[in-house]
């Protein structure tokens, strides 16, 4: 498949191969990304791939990569069905989309997005950059997908799909992680009355300037500490910390990943 050509208005952001990341003035060198991604991928589709919506508007109303997001959501969704579906005959329909969900959910493409250390690469504007936007799982989710619609404009399907399967690969075999990750509090409050355990206590604390702020959080059951969390708002440690909690009630062991 041809390469796709960039129009003049999407060339206006591309740039060179170095471009500043989130962090203001520090350059970040893309050649390490493409090394990560495994793909001959031309670098001014990348560029438009990892610019967010608030470095365009920022910069005369620029192209951004919800478009390149919108067609890397179905490269995603084709790619992981059609792999569960081949990879496992004995699952039923419920099942089979049970853990497509839970491949495909935010939270886990973020842990891809931080395996592949994509946020420094995320083109933001200053607004985002002052609230964390380089660790939102949204904008890495999103982002990733972006990425995998880049692909397959500039490199064809197969190499798209292949990208795919090698980024969510893990997950794939960490699928039951990632089914109570979608929805971690549930989750453990579900096993811990499996296993007449009290409702998890949750108890959180911030440290850190209102711009970049952290947040920790410690979920008991039955008044043992059984998880900690950290994240960018109360909601996200919390989330955090009852996958840890539930990790550990349930015996879950997680499989080990490669880079």
């Amino acid at each position: 498949m041809p390469r796709r050509e960039l129009n003049n208005a999407e060339r206006r952001i591309a740039g060179s191969v170095d471009a500043v990341s989130p962090v203001e003035g520090e350059q970040v060198d893309r050649s390490v990304l493409r090394h990560t991604l495994g793909v001959d991928l031309d670098p001014e589709l990348l560029s438009l791939a990892l610019t967010h919506r608030s470095y365009a508007y920022e910069h005369g109303g620029t192209p951004h990569n919800e478009r390149l997001e919108f067609l890397g959501d179905s490269i995603l969704g084709q790619a992981v069905t059609v792999k569960l579906y081949r990879d496992n005959p004995e699952l039923s329909e419920g099942e089979l989309a049970k853990r497509r969900a839970s491949v495909v959910s935010t939270i886990a493409l973020a842990e891809v997005a931080e395996r592949i250390e994509l946020g420094p690469h995320i083109l933001l504007g200053r607004g985002e950059i002052l609230t964390g936007g380089a660790r939102k799982p949204s904008i890495l989710a999103d982002t990733v997908e972006a990425i995998i619609g880049a692909v397959y404009l500039g490199c064809g399907p197969d190499v798209a799909t292949d990208l795919v399967l090698r980024l969510v690969g893990p997950l794939l075999a960490d699928s039951e992680r990632f089914g109570a990750a979608m929805d971690p509090k549930t989750s453990l409050q579900e096993a811990a009355a499996r296993q007449n355990q009290p409702a998890p206590h949750y108890e959180v604390t911030s440290e850190g300037p209102d711009h970049d702020r952290r947040f920790t959080a410690v979920v008991t059951v039955g008044r043992v500490a059984r998880g900690e969390g950290t994240g960018s708002s109360k909601k996200h440690a919390e989330m955090a910390a009852a996958l840890d909690a539930w990790s550990q009630l349930t015996g879950f062991v997680k499989p080990e990943r490669t880079r």
